[in-house]
């Protein structure tokens, strides 16, 4: 069974998540890879507000590509989520709620998720076409110089998503290695 939430997530909706749940997201979520997460996070540190209002949004670690003709968006995959790891707190402290990307996340971030109350969620990686299709529209917000890596603000529905991490310390990746370790081959 899929669980179906919507855009800006709060603290019952992640509460009410857990690792191994099938999502499906409804509503604005926002792009970010390496490069604006960094911008982002210089920004906070000079006292600056980052450019776009964190509380209870969603940042989806992707790149996407640029779109052919009449399509809303490029292939749209998730990059590897432990490269954004190192700047995870500042922004879950102004209220991020729920990042998506691909593979696991350091014991670290995992311990944040708890303190604050917050969510990562796994794309499948190699899928892009699929995802995309679940993108209805795309909005540069900003860091236009850094091209595929800007912000964007995108509308999406239903798009499928898993809970790697959730706010209670589950962990998806370490619950799967247990439940395969015990079968004998």
């Amino acid at each position: 069974m899929e669980k179906r939430i919507t855009t800006p997530l709060t603290d019952e909706v992640v509460k009410s998540l857990r690792a191994g749940d099938k999502v499906l997201i409804t509503g604005y979520i926002y792009t970010a890879r390496d490069a604006a997460h960094k911008r982002m996070v210089e920004a906070i540190q000079r006292g600056e507000k980052p450019p776009i209002d964190l509380k209870g949004q969603i940042i989806y670690y992707v790149g996407p590509t640029p779109p052919k003709p009449g399509q809303v968006i490029g292939s749209a995959g998730p990059t590897t989520a432990i490269r954004m790891d190192k700047y995870v707190e500042p922004l879950l402290k102004l209220g991020l709620k729920g990042m998506i990307g691909k593979g696991y996340r350091s014991p670290q971030v995992k311990e944040l998720l708890k303190k604050y109350k917050a969510v990562y969620f796994a794309a499948v990686g190699g899928v892009a076409t699929l995802l995309q299709k679940h993108i209805k529209s795309s909005e540069l917000i900003a860091y236009e110089d850094l091209g595929t890596e800007a912000i964007r603000r995108l509308y999406v529905e239903d798009f499928p998503v898993i809970v790697a991490n959730d706010a209670f310390g589950g962990d998806v990746f370490e619950e799967g290695r247990k439940k395969y370790a015990k079968i004998d081959v």
